[in-house]
C-alpha cells in the first residue's frame, strides 16, 4: 500500500520531505496512475516551493502542502483566469485533486528552455528583445479582469500597509547598508500615497524573473516562448510587476531599460523622477524584495549613495 504524505507545520519542516524525493516519488506515481496518467519516467525538479515533477514530456503534477493550499488556488484561478486571453503560452489545468489533505494539480509542460539557464549567455539584441516581450506581457496580463482573484487575501491595501509597517525591520534583518536605510523614514512617510492604496486591482504575479519564463531560440535569436509558476498572485498596482525585471534583468542598463518599460506601454517621457520613486517605493515593499540579493547593476552598493541615487542609477533616462 502506497504511504500517505504527512503533516507540515511549516516550510521549515516540510523543506527535507521536499529534498528526498524518495518518500514522496511513489505517492506521486500512485496520484498519476489513479487518473489514468503515464509515470514511467517522471522528472523530479530541484527548485521550486513544492513538489513538483514531470510525468512525461507533456504533462507536470505539483502537490501543494496543506500549509500552502493558497498557492494552489491561486494557481488554479490564474491559469482559469487567464486562459486563451493572451499570446503568451500558459499551462492549461488537465487534472486537479486532493490526497491525504494536500491540493494537486496536473498542468500542461510548455516547450522551451528555463529563463534563468539561457539569459546569463544571451546575446545583448536578444535580452533587449525579451524584455520588451516581458513588458508587453505584464501589459497583457494585466488587461484581462481580475475576475474571482479580486478576492485574494490580502488585497492591496491591506498588503501594503502591512509592508509599510515591517519595511524597515525587514530590510534591516536583509542586510541593507545603512546609507540606504537612512532614506526609508522619508520615503516611508510618502509610501501610502506613492504606492496609490486605492487605486484601481490588476492582476499581479509578482515574480516575472527568468525562473518563471520559458525561453526558445529561433532564426531572429531567442524569443519569450512561456510563463509558469502563478502560486504567488494577487491583484493590485500595476508597475509592481516592473521590479522584478527591471531590478534584475535590465540592471540599469538604459536601453534594456527602455526596452521593458516600451514594452509594458511607458516611453522614455514617462520615466521621470515620479515614476522612479515610485518603484524604488514598491522595491523595498515588494513581498519578495530584498535588494541586497536582487539587485543586477554590478558594484551598485559603491556607486549609490543614498537611495535617491540607487533610483537613479537603476532606471536611467
Amino acid at each position: 500500500m502506497t504511504a500517505s504524505l504527512p503533516a507540515f507545520a511549516d516550510y521549515e519542516a516540510f523543506r527535507p520531505f521536499r529534498a528526498a524525493p524518495s518518500q514522496w516519488l511513489p505517492i506521486a506515481r500512485d496520484i498519476a496512475r489513479g487518473h489514468g496518467l503515464a509515470c514511467t519516467a517522471p522528472h523530479v525538479f530541484s527548485t521550486g516551493t513544492n513538489l513538483v515533477l514531470a510525468l512525461d514530456e507533456e504533462l507536470i503534477l505539483k502537490i501543494f502542502p496543506p500549509f500552502l493550499r493558497g498557492q494552489f488556488a491561486s494557481e488554479r484561478s490564474t491559469l482559469a483566469q487567464l486562459h486563451g486571453r493572451l499570446r503568451l503560452a500558459i499551462p492549461e489545468i488537465v487534472v486537479e485533486g486532493e490526497r491525504d489533505g494536500w491540493p494537486y494539480l496536473v498542468i500542461t509542460r510548455l516547450s522551451g528552455t528555463l529563463g534563468a539557464d539561457a539569459w546569463p549567455s544571451l546575446p545583448e539584441r536578444d535580452k533587449e528583445r525579451v524584455l520588451v516581450e516581458i513588458g508587453e506581457t505584464i501589459a497583457e496580463v494585466q488587461r484581462a479582469p481580475v475576475g474571482p482573484l479580486a478576492d485574494v487575501e490580502p488585497g492591496w491595501d491591506v498588503f501594503m500597509r502591512g509592508q509599510i509597517e515591517g519595511c524597515r525591520a525587514r530590510h534591516t534583518r536583509l542586510g541593507l547598508p545603512q546609507k540606504f536605510l537612512d532614506g526609508l523614514d522619508e520615503l516611508l512617510r510618502d509610501a501610502a500615497t506613492l504606492v496609490a492604496l486605492d487605486g484601481p486591482p490588476v492582476i499581479l504575479t509578482g515574480e516575472y524573473i527568468p525562473e518563471n519564463f520559458l525561453l526558445r531560440r529561433g532564426g531572429s535569436g531567442w524569443r519569450l516562448a512561456g510563463l509558469i509558476d502563478f502560486g504567488d498572485v494577487m491583484t493590485g498596482r500595476g508597475e509592481y510587476d516592473l521590479l522584478g525585471p527591471s531590478a534584475l534583468m535590465a540592471a540599469g542598463m538604459p536601453r534594456r531599460v527602455r526596452s521593458l518599460f516600451e514594452g509594458f506601454g511607458y516611453s522614455a517621457a514617462d520615466i521621470t523622477p515620479d515614476l522612479k520613486r515610485r518603484l524604488m517605493a514598491l522595491m523595498l515593499l515588494h513581498r519578495f524584495g530584498d535588494p541586497t540579493r536582487q539587485i543586477g547593476v554590478e558594484g551598485w552598493q559603491q556607486k549609490a549613495a543614498d537611495l535617491h541615487e540607487l533610483q537613479d542609477l537603476l532606471w536611467p533616462i
